[in-house]
């Protein structure tokens, strides 16, 4: 399925897109080896059953390099990366002024699961985990909520209107984030034999659409009015 979306995007690289330097590069090799001891381990031998040590000891760190990366092994589990995000949102303040703030999202999105595909594995197993184990879930959303307020404040820069003085920052961002966790759960139930990036474009397809109602569905079968026979 091509993606419905074909703009270019700063996150996908470019002349106008820095090359990582040597030092971020090694921090985020760290990074990621913390990050995929942490599932493994998990996956393993279960969230209660695994300490900051041990996690520290099979990426080959010392606990004091973990907690320069992470608080927990929770945060260290769920991948949260402020750099990437600060990345991302600069890459929706670039987008081209003559695109709807939409539009902005849904290719800057893309490019965000072009990024995840190259480590689907690792997304696959985290939101497996997520998914196993409730108590990481208010944390798994305070990130997408983080996300959210940092992609209305985008969009609200973009169209001009302060957040407090109109809902439509608040509700695209919203709107967006719902239909990128949308995506991510299907492509979770479906062990990523499809593409995030074709479920991505599912979603803000039917956005564009107005969200009709599928012509596969079934009817609703009519109520009964109080009184009527079965």
């Amino acid at each position: 399925m091509s993606h419905t979306a074909t703009a270019p995007s700063p996150i996908r690289g470019g002349d106008d897109v820095a090359v990582p330097g040597l030092r971020e590069r090694k921090k985020q090799a760290t990074r990621r080896a913390i990050q995929q001891a942490a599932l493994r381990l998990v996956a393993e031998r279960g969230l209660d059953k695994v300490t900051v040590e041990e996690i520290a000891a099979v990426a080959d760190v010392a606990p004091r390099t973990f907690f320069n990366y992470f608080s927990t092994k929770e945060e260290a589990l769920l991948g949260r990366d402020p750099d990437k995000q600060a990345a991302f949102v600069a890459a929706l303040a670039a987008r081209p002024a003559e695109e709807s703030p939409l539009t902005a999202m849904h290719v800057v999105l893309l490019a965000q699961a072009d990024d995840m595909a190259s480590r689907v594995d690792d997304w696959q197993l985290r939101m497996r985990l997520v998914h196993d184990y409730p108590q990481l879930l208010p944390s798994h959303l305070a990130g997408f909520a983080e996300g959210e307020r940092a992609m209305a404040e985008v969009v609200a820069a973009r169209i001009g209107v302060p957040r407090e003085q109109s809902l439509y920052p608040d509700l695209v961002a919203a709107v967006a984030i719902s239909a990128m966790r949308t995506a991510m759960a299907r492509w979770r139930t479906t062990d990523g034999s499809r593409p995030l990036a074709d479920h991505i474009d599912e979603a803000f397809r039917l956005l564009s659409a107005g969200l009709p109602v599928p012509e596969t569905a079934v009817a609703p079968r009519p109520r009964r009015r109080t009184g009527e026979q079965q």
